[in-house]
């Protein structure tokens, strides 16, 4: 019966084998027939002798009947249990093992306390490398302090203040970190020092997606810093925000918007923004539409009104200025005027006004007529017709037929001479500023550095 169930178990695939090693079988014809007297005696005596001499096994039991070992008792853990079992079925005259130790899970508080004197002795022995770790450390961290103390120099060597105090930062932090590093590896501690480097990473990380906005906007700084994108009481438009400029901070752009008040914007929105700065170019064109009669001569009105602009004291013969016929429409003829200024002897806005006041006067002067808008009003139903000739009551066809009269040009009006100096409110303001603010240390913006 047993014959025929080997072959059986022999065709059974791999993975019906149990999961757990167990003691291989013996090979066929290893079991003598015979056991020679005291064979158990000696096989059990020789165990007990072994496991007695290996300190993870001295609570191992051994018993031996008919060249079978039993093995009881206790073990530290799995692989100690194994190792016995592997140590009896080595021994001579053992035909199998049956393994019935357990794990050893109680608390020995002698072993405990005598483990812990152990490590309480080692790191007592390790307190001289510790020290000795601990001064290179110290050295090698206030040699950085002192690099880092000589800030004269860096600021020779850096293009401005803030690069160079993020210079001397990078100095200490780099020397404090080697001397750990150093340290760490004098006493042994590699482990840890992977560990913590490799903790830093992680956190180094996951601060730069919290503090995102932050580091760009101080990333954005430095790199204002280093390009100057304007001057300090620059007049600058960004994003819609206008005003003079007072300093540039490793944090914000603090304006002076035109009607006198602070206005800060972030340095990673300055940025990015698009700037249009009015001061860099001292040289500003004006423009600004009139209309005339549809029925007037068109090209008479522009010529007119470009004599006018070129004899206004304030606007620059080069470039020239020019009126332009910008479109017809429904009831007139709109003409654009251009004109420039110099922003450093004339107020712009003071220019625009006056020259608008000038031509207008002028056309209207020479009889140009400026017609407003005309609308054609209905008050009757949508299905009547309206004859032609019941518009406006009173009026004859031969009134409606009558040419237009022709107008007559009016007597000369002359236009107040104003003032169009600079207005200078603003920038005084910004200069007392900057000259009274004890912060003004702390402006990046450099004038001895070109502007990008």
């Amino acid at each position: 019966m047993l014959a025929s169930q080997a072959p059986a178990a022999a065709l059974l695939p791999d993975a019906a084998e149990p999961a757990e090693a167990t003691t291989p079988a013996p090979e066929a014809g290893s079991i003598g027939m015979d056991q020679a007297a005291g064979d158990d005696g000696r096989i059990e005596e020789r165990l007990a002798d072994i496991f007695a001499n290996v300190p993870s096994l001295a609570q191992v039991d051994v018993s031996v009947r008919e060249g079978v070992v039993i093995l009881s008792g206790t073990a530290p853990d799995d692989e100690a249990a194994a190792r016995a079992e592997a140590i009896a079925t080595g021994v001579e005259g053992v035909a199998t093992v049956e393994n019935g130790i357990e794990r050893d899970v109680s608390v020995n508080f002698e072993e405990g306390i005598g483990g812990l004197g152990d490590r309480v002795e080692q790191l007592t022995r390790m307190v001289p490398l510790a020290g000795a770790a601990l001064l290179v450390a110290l050295l090698i961290a206030a040699f950085g302090y002192f690099l880092a103390s000589l800030s004269g120099l860096w600021r020779r060597v850096a293009p401005n203040g803030f690069l160079a105090e993020l210079i001397v930062s990078a100095i200490r932090f780099i020397f404090v970190v080697v001397g750990i590093v150093i340290a760490l590896d004098m006493i042994g501690a590699g482990a840890l020092m992977g560990a913590v480097l490799g903790g830093a990473g992680v956190i180094g990380i996951a601060l730069g997606f919290a503090m995102r906005d932050t580091v760009e906007n101080y990333v954005a700084s430095l790199m204002m810093s280093l390009r100057q994108p304007f001057r300090a009481n620059d007049h600058v438009v960004i994003e819609a925000h206008e005003g003079r400029v007072i300093r540039l901070t490793s944090r914000a752009t603090v304006l002076m918007t035109l009607d006198g008040n602070h206005l800060r914007i972030p340095n990673s929105t300055v940025f990015k923004a698009v700037i249009l700065n009015y001061t860099r170019n001292p040289q500003r064109r004006f423009e600004f539409e009139l209309g005339v009669d549809a029925d007037d001569d068109a090209e008479a009105a522009r010529r007119l009104g470009r004599d006018t602009l070129a004899g206004l004291d304030f606007v620059l013969d080069n470039p020239t200025p020019e009126v332009r016929i910008a479109q017809v429409g429904d009831s007139n003829v709109v003409l654009r005027f251009l004109g420039w200024v110099d922003q450093e002897k004339t107020d712009w806005h003071k220019a625009r006004s006056r020259a608008i006041a000038t031509c207008k006067t002028a056309l209207e002067d020479a009889g140009f007529a400026l017609p407003e808008p005309i609308y054609r009003l209905r008050f009757d139903q949508r299905t009547a017709s309206l004859p032609f000739e019941n518009i406006g009551e009173g009026v004859t066809s031969r009134q409606r037929e009558a040419p237009a009269p022709t107008p007559s040009p009016r007597p000369a009006r002359t236009v107040v001479d104003e003032d169009v100096g600079p207005e200078d409110e603003i920038a005084r303001m910004v200069e007392e500023e900057r000259a009274s603010d004890p912060e003004q240390a702390k402006d990046l913006l450099d004038s001895a550095r070109p502007v990008e």
